[in-house]
C-alpha cells in the first residue's frame, strides 16, 4: 500500500477493512478464469466518471464566481475567505468520513470552485490588459499536466516507489509546516522568507518546485486509487478518490496561476 501526503488520504484509508473485489475472484484469477466485476465495487471507469463530475463542477462554480465578481455582482473577497474555509473544513471531515464523500464531495467542489473563481479575478485584476496571458495558459497548463500524468500512469509509464514516495511525503509535509509559520508569524508582523512570494529568481524557482511536488501527489494519488480497486474497496471509494484527485488539481491550478503571475510582474 503507497502512503500518500495527500492531507485528505490517510494510511488506513483502505486498511482494515474485509472487502471483497479481486480478493474474493483471486483462485479464479489464477485459474485463468475472467471473473464478473462486482456490483457496489470500486472501479477505475467509476472513480473517473465521479472525478470528471466533481472537476465540472468545481469548474462551473469557478467561472459562475469569476463573472459574478468581474460584473460587480459580487465582492472577489466574499467567495476567498468563504469558500476557501467552508472547502478546508469539508476536506476535514472527509478526511475522517469516507461514506460522507457522495454527498460532501459535491459540496466542497463548489466552494473549491468558488475560491478559485475568486483567486483568479483578483489576480486577473491585478494584471490588467495582460490578464488573458496569466488565466488561459494556467487552465491549459493544469489541463495538460493533469492528462499527460493520467495517461502516463495509465500505460504504465509513470511510477513511484517506495522511496521516492517518502521523498514527496516530507517534502509536502514540510511545504505544510512553512505555509503555517508564514502565516503565524504574519500574525505579528514578522515577514518569513516572504521572497517566496515575490516576482523575482527565488519567488520563481520555489513556484516551480511546488508545481512539481503538486504533480508527483497527483501521482501519488492515482496510485492509491488504482490500490483501493485493486483491494476491491466499496463503491463509495469512487467518490472519495474523485474529491482526493480534485483536491490535487485546484492546488496544481492555483500554483500554476501564482507562476504565471509572478512571471508577469
Amino acid at each position: 500500500m503507497f502512503r500518500t501526503s495527500n492531507p485528505v488520504l490517510r494510511d488506513d484509508t483502505f486498511a482494515g477493512q474485509r472487502w471483497g473485489g479481486i480478493m474474493n475472484d483471486l483462485q479464479r484469477h489464477e485459474a485463468g478464469v475472467n471473473a464478473p466485476a462486482l456490483p457496489g465495487v470500486m472501479t477505475i471507469q467509476g472513480t473517473a466518471i465521479k472525478t470528471g463530475f466533481l472537476v465540472l463542477l468545481c469548474t462551473s462554480a469557478a467561472v459562475a464566481t469569476y463573472v459574478a465578481g468581474d460584473r460587480g455582482q459580487i465582492s472577489p473577497m466574499l467567495p476567498v475567505a468563504g469558500g476557501g474555509i467552508l472547502a478546508f473544513v469539508i476536506a476535514l471531515v472527509l478526511a475522517f468520513w469516507n461514506k460522507g464523500a457522495a454527498f460532501l464531495g459535491p459540496v466542497y467542489a463548489v466552494f473549491k470552485g468558488a475560491f478559485l473563481g475568486a483567486v483568479t479575478l483578483l489576480i486577473a485584476s491585478r494584471a490588467g490588459d495582460k490578464a488573458a496571458m496569466i488565466i488561459g495558459p494556467a487552465i491549459g497548463l493544469t489541463l495538460g499536466i493533469a492528462i499527460a500524468l493520467a495517461a502516463g500512469y495509465a500505460f504504465g509509464l509513470i511510477r513511484i516507489g517506495s522511496t521516492m514516495a517518502k521523498v514527496i511525503i516530507v517534502g509536502t509535509m514540510g511545504l505544510m509546516f512553512f505555509y503555517l509559520a508564514q502565516f503565524l508569524l504574519g500574525m505579528f508582523g514578522i515577514q518569513f522568507l516572504s521572497q517566496v512570494h515575490q516576482a523575482g529568481p527565488i519567488g520563481i524557482g520555489f513556484s516551480l518546485f511546488v508545481i512539481v511536488l503538486a504533480s508527483l501527489n497527483l501521482v501519488l494519488t492515482f496510485q492509491y486509487a488504482d490500490d483501493g480497486v485493486k483491494n476491491g474497496a466499496p463503491k463509495y471509494m469512487e467518490w472519495y478518490m474523485g474529491f482526493a484527485i480534485l483536491v490535487e488539481l485546484a492546488w496544481l491550478y492555483l500554483e500554476i496561476l501564482k507562476l504565471l503571475d509572478k512571471l508577469r510582474r
